[in-house]
């Protein structure tokens, strides 16, 4: 499907953001929570040592054909578009990623080199890092705060993330691998340090999502879920008149995003066959489509107003001085350490997903015996900001098991859910919530927020 297309819903959903709402009395007797007002990620390790660190997978900047209106490029000199460059730069900083795993599309990918396809800019400060003669990762600069590591990745016919270089080294020669879908292809992107995925899973059956040698797949992705909710996206549309009437701008997915069939029938049925999969939510930003802009002076489609909504934690194993790197990153990512948040619901504090057997504990991806006694336990996290005077949000913990076409509800708790595991089989957590804190932001669509709506995806932990 044209990406312009994919993105159509969004460019509607995104025009009824027009009015920002909310008591500005900071009295403690009056609710306080503010949308998107905490933007954080725990610093300290867990307590199992690990170090959750938050950001985007699937994401396009000027090295993708289809970004920036269709113009990442000058037509005459082939210079980049530099306005939307630092769209994207100053997004991944107000939104306050750890990291940003880039998927440029082919076309441009292909014939730009590193460093540049890491967006390195030594003049705003920007880190390499270099490895084997080369830079195969970027410590994006961001004002006043930590930087943001960005990885080299190209989304074409599978979407390969984490590349420490290209994979041969002219361009036809790169097209040819980047263009294919076969094993071949694949393990070559893997020989250059890339974490394989497929992206928009509706596109891909059962068995190609469990034969073909890859590391994952979505479990969600932004534009295709749209597409489920369009009566909801021109509602909103059909509002701008009345801009009293549309929620808090950052509270524009709420009437929209849905659980999606085709990504948990599919999640579900792959795993079931006994394979390992880690899943991931992809954002796919392009601003690409609506330049106008709201009253705050942002367009519509910014590249923050994107990576808002959703991200990608990973448990990553610290480096020996504490921190992290690209291969920290990946090593998680390959190993299923992952959790997605819709955190336009709020910024979570305290999730934890694990097992214990045979007297140690394990994170998710973790692959356990029946026979050694495998206990799980799911701890829902609070919204951060949520204060005594707010309405609180009803939180439930659930722990499904994969079958072939989805998912088995198998335990649940309002706080704490715990499985005594007796049968093999590959076994996930939802965060779930009605989300009652933002009820006085959502104007004509309070009735959203006694609706149950899914917060957190968490990858399974599998028993054999």
């Amino acid at each position: 499907m044209n990406s312009v297309l994919r993105r159509v819903p969004v460019v509607l959903a995104s025009a009824a953001l027009l009015a920002s709402c909310g008591d500005s009395d900071e009295s403690p007797k009056k609710p306080t929570f503010q949308p998107s007002s905490v933007v954080t990620t725990p610093r300290a390790p867990n307590a199992r040592g690990f170090l959750d660190r938050r950001g985007l997978i699937h994401a396009h900047s000027v090295y993708s054909h289809d970004a920036c209106d269709g113009e990442p490029r000058d037509p005459t000199t082939d210079a980049i578009n530099a306005p939307c460059l630092d769209d994207f730069r100053r997004g991944v900083c107000q939104t306050k990623h750890d990291f940003v795993m880039l998927t440029d599309h082919g076309e441009s990918f292909s014939r730009t080199e590193f460093p540049d396809v890491l967006l390195y800019d030594s003049s705003r400060g920007d880190t390499l890092i270099e490895r084997g003669g080369g830079p195969v990762a970027n410590w994006l600069a961001c004002p006043d705060q930590e930087p943001a590591l960005v990885l080299a990745g190209t989304e074409n016919k599978t979407m390969p993330v984490g590349l420490e270089g290209h994979v041969a080294p002219t361009e036809a020669e790169r097209d040819a691998v980047y263009g294919q879908k076969t094993p071949e292809a694949i393990q070559k992107a893997q020989a250059q340090g890339a974490v394989t995925l497929l992206q928009h899973t509706e596109d891909w059956t059962v068995d190609e999502l469990s034969t073909l040698p890859i590391d994952g797949f979505e479990m969600f992705n932004l534009h295709a879920n749209t597409f489920l909710a369009f009566g909801a996206v021109l509602e909103l549309a059909g509002k701008l008149t009345q801009p009293e009437l549309v929620p808090h701008s950052d509270l524009v997915m709420l009437p929209i995003v849905s659980e999606d069939e085709a990504y948990l029938s599919r999640w579900g049925s792959v795993l079931a066959r006994g394979v390992k999969r880690v899943g991931t939510m992809g954002t796919d930003c392009h601003r690409n489509t609506f330049p106008g802009l709201l009253p705050d002076g942002e367009r519509i489609d910014s590249y923050r107003r994107m990576m808002i909504w959703f991200s990608n934690h990973l448990l990553v194993q610290p480096s020996a001085d504490g921190g992290f790197d690209d291969r920290g990153l990946k090593d998680a990512l390959r190993a299923g350490r992952l959790y997605g948040v819709f955190e336009f619901l709020g910024y979570p504090d305290g999730f934890d997903f694990f097992a214990k057997s045979g007297g140690t504990t394990h994170e998710m991806g973790a692959e356990l015996k029946l026979s050694d006694g495998v206990m799980l336990t799911a701890k829902a996290p609070k919204v951060l900001g949520v204060s005594s005077a707010d309405k609180q949000p009803e939180i439930r913990t659930v722990i499904w098991r994969a079958k072939d076409g989805g998912w088995d509800e198998v335990a649940s708790g309002t706080d704490t859910a715990s499985l005594d595991v007796d049968q093999p089989g590959a076994y996930r957590v939802e965060v779930r919530m009605k989300p009652w804190h933002l009820e006085r932001h959502l104007s004509s669509y309070a009735e959203l927020a006694k609706k149950e709506v899914v917060w957190i995806y968490a990858n399974p932990i599998y028993v054999r």
